[in-house]
């Protein structure tokens, strides 16, 4: 499996995790309303790979990339207000909260590489 297939998979199943997680949130106002927010932006990281995957040049990889980046930080700051809102336990989050931060840095990293103009290692670019 190629690198851009394994990082659609796992970013599918990050989605999939952040919709269970969203099911099983307490039903008051700020589980409602921070919920809403996390299943936004936290399904919103595979579906904008996916259009990285897409991408025609390395201004629009850059660009949708970008979003991504965007996308897990916004992610991984809605399961800190969770937790510290006291909304769930820190331990309810024990394996979603590392992912998504190694999500946002895989895709951070990527980042830099394509704006510095070098190539990243393995299997060339993280999206072909």
């Amino acid at each position: 499996m190629t690198q851009p297939e394994q990082l659609r998979n796992r970013t599918k199943q990050f989605a999939l995790r952040v919709v269970r997680l969203f099911q099983a949130l307490p039903k008051t106002d700020e589980g409602r309303v921070i919920g809403r927010q996390l299943l936004r932006s936290g399904t919103s990281v595979g579906a904008n790979y996916r259009a990285v995957c897409r991408a025609r040049s390395k201004k629009e990889f850059i660009s949708k990339v970008s979003i991504v980046v965007e996308e897990a930080d916004e992610t991984v700051f809605w399961f800190e207000l969770l937790v510290e809102a006291g909304v769930v336990s820190k331990l309810k989050l024990a394996s979603l909260l590392p992912e998504a931060n190694e999500l946002l840095a895989i895709f951070a990293a990527s980042l830099r590489t394509a704006r510095s103009g070098r190539r990243a290692s393995g299997n060339g670019s993280m999206a072909r």
